[in-house]
């Protein structure tokens, strides 16, 4: 095999860690321009190779999924954080859990959620008092968290439990923004981020072990189920005299322990990722949409007629926002833009070959959404908000995996249609009966799990 790929010089101690610490969406973008399809850089304990080649990445997460992995970077804080859940198990583990979600994501009950979905929308939209601003991405993290805990959990949460969620969502991601330094600090030590990390956690789990209260010995009664008579109706096992039961996730994993199929931990680490993953990048989506309809007022105004028309007849649903094609490419172009997962990491299970370079069994391999997204290669004019270029011929036209928000292959995120539906809906729902208008800086960026903005991102609502 070949020599190593070409790639920026790093300093002795900490590599490239700094420079991707102090701008990470500069620095891949950086090297993905200098360097092209394949480029080494060390970000601390192990060496990196950055894939910006859309068919490269289609072969790591479709064509070749099973000769990867998600990696273990010697920092367990995400393992702390996330346990065995869907987004970091593997092998047998992430199967079973995949097979016993797949219900509760079923495109049938997803679309019965669409009341729900609205219901909670138009709740917090009666609170909204035309003139005032509001901070737009914690207004809609607010609605996220409700939905998916309603949506999933069947189970309603507390303005409380609401307000702590959001509280310690600030600690938790700071653990995961770039820090050359943090591979040299063991978690155990009594750090100030380690502290304000444990005890986010423990707050954390404090929040699902309220709401497992509330719903303890119901995993069985239909009628927790938000879905509702026009979810998908399951039958409980032969000779299960209870009949249909509830297909919200919570209630799955509730009878699964039940069988004998799973721990207390493994169902904390399901939950623990299903409100956090579940709730933060349609947020994060949604806060990129507002702001680009904000600044773009021609195609905030034909998304403003497509919401008139969805919700002509009263309250919107899953068929009516199906019609709303020009938002659907607007929401599309937000998230190449702003892409909530800029990056994603896989390691090879033995050594690789790309672009005739060697890959070394257990490197970290840097899949970037926020590189390809933005590569002048597949995209005119990349920097620009356009939503005709997802129209279907121009979409055509570019590689797969030239767009891949939702990652892709056997591991897509399982909530992307519950998502795409969501977002729809809401966007629906707000520009139907308001205008929203930025009133903030330049809008920056910071990396952590998820790309948030630096900064909070104030809108001033008027009635339409």
């Amino acid at each position: 095999m070949s020599a190593t790929p070409p790639g920026p010089i790093g300093d002795p101690l900490f590599g490239n860690g700094r420079q991707f610490a102090d701008d990470p969406f500069t620095f891949m973008r950086a090297c993905a321009d200098s360097y092209g399809d394949v480029v080494r850089f060390d970000l601390g304990p192990r060496e990196t190779y950055m894939l910006t080649n859309p068919d490269d990445i289609e072969r790591v997460l479709v064509s070749e999924a099973e000769r990867y992995r998600k990696p273990n970077f010697g920092d367990d804080a995400m393992r702390t954080l996330l346990g065995d859940g869907l987004l970091l198990s593997e092998g047998d583990t992430w199967r079973h859990q995949r097979e016993l979600a797949n219900p509760s994501f079923h495109t049938q009950r997803i679309g019965a959620l669409s009341g729900t979905m609205v219901d909670h929308t138009e709740t917090q939209l009666a609170e909204w008092e035309s003139g005032e601003v509001v901070d737009v991405q914690l207004e809609v993290a607010r609605l996220t968290v409700r939905i998916i805990v309603s949506a999933m959990f069947g189970a309603d949460i507390t303005d409380e439990e609401v307000h702590t969620v959001q509280e310690n969502l600030e600690p938790l991601g700071a653990r995961f923004e770039p820090d050359p330094r943090r591979f040299l600090i063991p978690n155990w030590v009594p750090t100030r981020e380690n502290r304000a990390f444990d005890a986010g956690i423990e707050t954390l789990e404090g929040v699902i072990d309220g709401i497992l209260e509330r719903r303890r010995g119901t995993e069985r009664d239909p009628s927790v189920d938000p879905a509702g008579p026009d979810g998908v109706s399951v039958r409980g096992p032969p000779g299960d005299p209870d009949g249909d039961v509830p297909m919200d996730l919570l209630s799955v994993l509730l009878r699964a322990r039940d069988r004998g199929e799973q721990t207390d931990k493994n169902l904390r680490d399901e939950l623990v990722t299903m409100l956090l993953a579940g709730h933060d990048t349609t947020a994060l989506a949604l806060t990129y949409t507002f702001y680009l309809l904000s600044t773009h007022p021609e195609a905030r105004k034909r998304v403003e007629r497509e919401a008139e028309a969805a919700t002509a007849d009263g309250r919107p649903d899953a068929a009516a926002v199906r019609e709303m094609e020009y938002t659907e490419r607007v929401l599309t172009e937000a998230m190449r833009l702003y892409p909530p997962v800029y990056t994603m990491f896989r390691e090879p299970k033995l050594d690789v070959k790309f672009d005739g370079y060697r890959i070394p069994e257990g490197a970290a391999l840097m899949l970037s959404q926020w590189v390809v997204h933005r590569s002048p290669r597949w995209y005119d004019d990349p920097q620009a908000f356009d939503p005709s270029r997802w129209r279907p011929k121009r979409r055509s036209q570019r590689p797969r995996f030239a767009y891949f928000p939702f990652g892709g292959g056997p591991r897509h995120c399982i909530g992307k249609a519950f998502s795409l539906l969501e977002a729809k809906l809401i966007l629906a729902c707000v520009c139907s009966a308001y205008e929203l208008d930025y009133e903030g800086p330049e809008l920056s960026l910071r990396g952590s799990l998820t790309m948030h903005p630096d900064h909070p991102v104030p809108m001033r609502i008027r009635e339409r």
